[in-house]
């Protein structure tokens, strides 16, 4: 029978090897996110992980972030802002 349809149960152990080594790359990114006070959560590090791994220049996505987060405040600065009466 081929892999291809193989249930969770019956998953050929190269890949619940493969699996367990992602995760544990993940965790030590995790770790060293948190040490670095990235405010990265671990699903927003494996995403940028397999953004990185299908060719996203990582200074650019590094970049997007950074961007993203200035809008954010920003919004949330108007968004605290008092409204002037009219």
């Amino acid at each position: 029978s081929s892999d291809l349809f193989a249930t969770k149960n019956q998953r050929p152990k190269k890949m619940d090897s493969r699996v367990a080594e992602a995760s544990r790359a993940l965790d030590v990114l995790t770790e060293i996110s948190g040490i670095l006070n990235t405010g990265l959560d671990r699903e927003t590090l494996s995403i940028c992980v397999s953004l990185c791994e299908s060719g996203v220049n990582p200074e650019a996505l590094a970049a997007v972030i950074r961007e993203l987060r200035r809008e954010e405040a920003a919004a949330q600065a108007k968004a605290a802002a008092p409204v002037a009466p009219r």
